[in-house]
């Protein structure tokens, strides 16, 4: 398996498949995930003739299980370290919920000379929590709901996300995917509870406002108007309006695991955008 060694001397595992001279595409997955939740993308872009790259963020599936820095400004570093290692340029990145958030915050504090476009897919920015700045938010009380059910039962809580809203398999006449569900627990269960549980804090009580005005490069935001996790109205159609070049998809009755159940739309369209 390959590792790249961070300053601190953390080892953050990464997958780098695809000719070495090919186009590159980097994805960041969601919390509590790995990048093995890329499996859709990362094969279907493969056989475009990309070159992907995805890693496992510090805590999370085979990297370090630190128990700190689990913040996206460390968050960002990692990717940092990562592209360094690899010598990557003119890189699409693509970010699921948490890893959106990754990806607008890594552009914004590292620069846009390695970048060449981005896609944020169902992510957290630019602020989830409800505030004074962000009324329309989810209260507080919904993220210390998260830790307490983690300290609680973290396995029966990484089996009733995925079983019920990620996917949108609480909704009526809607048929559960047993192998989608048992995938999530293992990605989940890979990682470290304290960084899970710090993770929670991280991308519902970062704001990417400035972030996002900050990136004049295109990037493309695909939001499902039944997330059920990240409600579309104050994330997904905000950051369209923060960003100062960026396209808006938001797909009628697509969950927030939308990357996995409905991969051949979301791959095509990211592919077309890619192309333009």
């Amino acid at each position: 398996m390959a590792y790249v060694t961070t300053n601190e001397g953390n080892e953050i595992f990464f997958k780098d498949w695809g000719p070495k001279d090919a186009p590159v595409i980097f994805f960041h997955h969601g919390w509590p995930l790995s990048s093995d939740d890329w499996d859709a993308q990362m094969l279907f872009f493969l056989s475009k003739g990309f070159r992907v790259v995805a890693h496992d963020r510090r805590g999370h599936g085979r990297s370090t299980q630190v128990w700190d820095g689990n913040d996206m400004d460390h968050y960002a570093d990692d990717v940092a370290a990562v592209v360094n290692h690899l010598d990557l340029s003119n890189v699409v990145h693509i970010g699921h919920s948490t890893g959106g958030g990754e990806v607008v915050h890594y552009i914004a504090r590292h620069g846009q000379d390695r970048v060449a476009k981005a896609v944020i897919i169902s992510a957290v920015p630019p602020l989830m929590v409800k505030s004074e700045s962000n009324p329309s938010g989810l209260p507080k009380d919904v993220f210390d709901g998260l830790q307490s059910a983690l300290m609680e039962n973290r396995a029966q809580f990484y089996r009733d996300v995925p079983a019920g809203p990620f996917y949108g398999y609480n909704r009526e006449g809607v048929e559960p995917d047993e192998g989608v569900i048992a995938n999530w627990w293992r990605q989940g269960m890979m990682g470290s509870a304290i960084a899970h549980y710090e993770g929670i804090v991280a991308f519902s009580q970062t704001d990417f406002s400035e972030d996002l005005k900050s990136i004049t490069l295109p990037v493309l935001v695909l939001h499902g108007d039944d997330d059920q996790i990240v409600p579309y109205e104050n994330t997904g159609v905000e950051s369209d309006r923060l960003l100062p070049n960026s396209k808006l998809i938001i797909y009628e009755g697509f969950s927030h695991g939308m990357p996995t159940i409905n991969a051949q739309t979301i791959n095509a369209d990211i592919l077309k955008f890619i192309q333009s």
